[in-house]
This record gives structure tokens, C-alpha cells and sequence, in this order.
């Protein structure tokens, strides 16, 4: 499956950190979601990513926009990442079946069992607006996030 930007993006129904079942769908008419796909939870590329996410988040976290991280870590790691290093968004556990919200977005790495460094930004219709694909030990560049939520809800 290839995704497109003007779609209606995949839903999905994943477990958070504390075990809240969330869902795309959920917020649909209420706010856009930026979908951010990490490899590994406690890895130093991710850890550093989430982290900045973390010290700068009301830049994606807000009454127009929602942010949603999603690795195919199981939940009770997800768990002990977001304690560690304080991160109060939800952390999304693919873990089982494993993987298959990383590959309804095709971005699932068979090779090393993960997802993708990637993210893709969904608006209040549900639609899928934006994406950007990094390589595995590439950071992803924030600045370009904010400036396509700005151009999405202003």
C-alpha cells in the first residue's frame, strides 16, 4: 500500500503508555494529529528526538493539533521510556500484531522489526496532509513540523 497526501489516513486503535486505548479516528473533526513514527524507544537517536518534542511542546500540542509518538515497542517499555524522560504525550505501542499500524502506513522495516523515522500529519477530516520519511540514523528536523502545521491550522 502506498500513501498519499488528499487520502483519508489509516485508522488505527493502539494502546498508550498507561494502557489508554487511543484512536485516529478519535479525533476527527476535533483536531489535526501529527502520526510520528520512531524505531526504538531508549535508543539515543529517538531518545534525543522525543526529548526536544518534549522541551518544546506546545509547538505540537495544542486545542488544534494533537501529537500521537508510535513505535512497535510493547507498552510496558513504552511505560518506563516516558518516565525516564518525562514525556507526558502519548507514547503508542504497535507491538502485536507487530508492526501493523507501521506497515497500514507503509513503514514498517522487515530487516530490523521496526518502524520507519517517519511522520505524517492528518488533518481535522482525517485526510493526510503531509509526510516526510528520514533515514533510520537521521534525526528529523522539527522546524519543518511546525512549519507545515502552521500552513494547516494557522
Amino acid at each position: 500500500m502506498t500513501l498519499e497526501t488528499g487520502r483519508l489516513a489509516a485508522d488505527f486503535d493502539l494502546k498508550d503508555q498507561h494502557g489508554q486505548s487511543v484512536t485516529l479516528a478519535s479525533f476527527r473533526g476535533e483536531k489535526a494529529v501529527i502520526v510520528m513514527f520512531y524505531p526504538y524507544a531508549f535508543s539515543r537517536v529517538c531518545t534525543g528526538e522525543l526529548c526536544q518534542v518534549r522541551d518544546q511542546l506546545p509547538r505540537f500540542v495544542s486545542q488544534e493539533v494533537q501529537l500521537l509518538a508510535v513505535s512497535c515497542d510493547p507498552m510496558f517499555s513504552l511505560r518506563a521510556f516516558a518516565d525516564r524522560d518525562r514525556l507526558e504525550f502519548p507514547l503508542l505501542s504497535d507491538f502485536w500484531p507487530h508492526g501493523a499500524v507501521a506497515k497500514a502506513y507503509d513503514n514498517f522495516d522487515e530487516e530490523f522489526g521496526c518502524a520507519n523515522r517517519s511522520t505524517f500529519i492528518v488533518d481535522k477530516q482525517g485526510v493526510l496532509r503531509w509526510l516526510v520519511r528520514n533515514e533510520m540514523p537521521d534525526a528529523r528536523d522539527l522546524e519543518q513540523y511546525v512549519q507545515a502545521l502552521g500552513e494547516l491550522v494557522g
